[in-house]
């Protein structure tokens, strides 16, 4: 099958990788331009853009594609169908239609749930018991179009982000290599527009712990915000960085003192506690608690900001 991808994140990258092992001819490759990153800031290409070229795949780059211009590459291309993994473009509905089998997107999450910018991070907040991708048909409408194929995968409390974005992103490229093999006969189901919610695209300032909340939803912020924004606590004017933590629920003080230093860093919550395994001090190392209590004259008793 003749294919056109788009995508430019880490998330894109097991889809590619999946679709050209499954012998699919990828006539071009839409990936965002290289962007500056790193000290000195020099342009540096996307993920999806380095394995392309590894791959010797021809690789379009454009700021838009909302010009007749901008669309030329695409439809000499004569693709089959167009795949859609995190691109980050808004794609027109004359680029939508020029594949001849339509557009199809993985999205990470169990559609009609979670629509939208962070799908894994909003599912870990809401203390969801599972999430997983949707391969879906793409319309103008953000991440509306209908279903054709789901995995699922659950949510622990060892879940962060990062190892859920892993396991989604491996996920997608296996169920869209099976989704092609079956498009000439799977049915594609609408979505219930009544079970819709939205997944809001994360903001620094979610990041700060608030000690007067519950241990639970705390524990969940952390995870769903490593490895971004990561949570953070203030102690003495610093603003740590918090990459793990677990509720522990028997436990009860006043909110933001620690409590125990023996087992990680014991701080209690309005209700339950939070024990975190997991932190940085500004301009330090990500360190164990174990590791960075070592190091610290921090006590039971102290308190962080509240």
């Amino acid at each position: 099958m003749k294919i056109i991808f788009a995508g430019t994140p880490e998330f894109a990258v097991p889809a590619l990788a999946a679709l050209i092992a499954a012998g699919h001819e990828i006539v071009l490759v839409l990936t965002q331009p290289d962007r500056p990153a790193g000290r000195g800031m020099k342009l540096k290409a996307s993920p999806v853009k380095a394995l392309a070229q590894q791959h010797g795949l021809a690789v379009y780059q454009p700021e838009t594609l909302k010009t007749p211009e901008s669309q030329a590459p695409v439809a000499a291309a004569e693709a089959d169908v167009m795949i859609v993994a995190a691109y980050g473009l808004i794609l027109p509905q004359a680029v939508l239609d020029m594949p001849r089998q339509g557009c199809l997107n993985i999205h990470a999450s169990l559609l009609p749930r979670w629509r939208g910018a962070a799908p894994i991070q909003r599912a870990i907040l809401a203390g969801d018991a599972e999430t997983g991708v949707t391969i879906m048909e793409v319309v103008l409408a953000l991440d509306a179009g209908a279903m054709l194929k789901k995995g699922v995968v659950p949510i622990t409390e060892h879940d962060t982000a990062q190892s859920l974005h892993d396991a989604l992103a491996d996920m997608g490229g296996r169920l869209m290599v099976e989704t092609l093999a079956e498009l000439d006969t799977i049915q594609a189901q609408p979505q219930d527009e009544a079970l819709v919610t939205y997944a809001e695209k994360l903001r620094k300032d979610e990041a700060p712990l608030d000690w007067h909340g519950n241990a639970d939803d705390l524990a969940r912020q952390v995870r769903a915000f490593n490895p971004f924004p990561v949570a953070q606590a203030t102690f003495q004017g610093e603003a740590w960085r918090i990459w793990m933590a677990y509720a522990v629920p028997d436990v009860s003080g006043t909110p933001g003192k620690v409590l125990d230093t023996s087992n990680g860093l014991l701080v209690a919550c309005a209700k339950g506690a939070l024990r975190i395994t997991e932190v940085q001090k500004p301009g330090g190392k990500r360190l164990s608690a174990r590791d960075f209590l070592a190091g610290s004259q921090l006590k039971p008793g102290d308190r962080f900001a509240a």
